[in-house]
């Protein structure tokens, strides 16, 4: 099978490990992150890596205003932990993946071993978050938004923010789309928590 690898700018050497069928078997893709703790890395169910380029500022601006929103409401909340972009999720279906903002539940947590605690979490975020940067595809962000639901998170939110566009995702319902908002508020796992999005619309601005 073909090994697909998408290379941000040269920045360090790169290290591949991969099977005799060409694909990275988990081993693998844990042997090469820890060869290359520089690069933020995610492996597709096929057993693909993608490297994902660093974000560019307003992109990483606005995944953090969405983050200190959500830290702050999770704090007051105190049933769940935020996560950033630096946290690789093992799926069901086998893959690694790194939202730009996750919530989980302290019940799911609670199942986790303290050494699996330490690696990349094996559980799908009840809720996460996506923030477009000038560099994403567009269909290929709401496929992996589709990926995410389907592996079990009840709802996710894709912000594009030069558009200033959401489009909201949940389990068993299509998506939804809204446009030129002022707030976004939480639903199932994170309902109470409402996001303000005026910082996140003006970015850098």
């Amino acid at each position: 099978m073909h090994v697909h690898v998408e290379l941000p700018e040269p920045q360090s050497q790169i290290r591949l490990h991969n099977d005799s069928e060409g694909q990275f078997s988990e081993q693998a893709f844990d042997e090469f992150c820890r060869a290359n703790p520089d690069l933020r890395v995610e492996r597709t169910a096929q057993g693909e890596i993608v490297v994902m380029p660093p974000a560019g500022g307003e992109s990483s601006h606005r995944s953090h205003g969405v983050g200190l929103q959500l830290g702050l409401w999770a704090l007051r909340n105190s049933k769940g932990k935020v996560f950033d972009s630096s946290t690789g999720f093992r799926l069901p279906d086998g893959s690694v993946l790194s939202p730009d903002v996750a919530w989980v539940s302290n019940e799911a947590l609670r199942r986790l071993t303290p050494k699996q605690r330490k690696e990349f979490l094996p559980l799908c975020p009840e809720f996460i978050v996506e923030v477009v940067s000038p560099s994403d595809d567009l269909r290929q962000a709401k496929r992996k938004m589709e990926l995410w639901i389907a592996n079990g998170a009840q709802v996710g939110w894709l912000i594009d923010g030069d558009a200033r566009t959401v489009h909201v995702y949940r389990k068993n319902r299509p998506p939804k789309t809204s446009r030129r908002i002022v707030e976004l508020a939480g639903e199932g796992p994170v309902k109470g928590f409402v996001l303000k999005l005026g910082a996140i619309w003006r970015g850098l601005a």
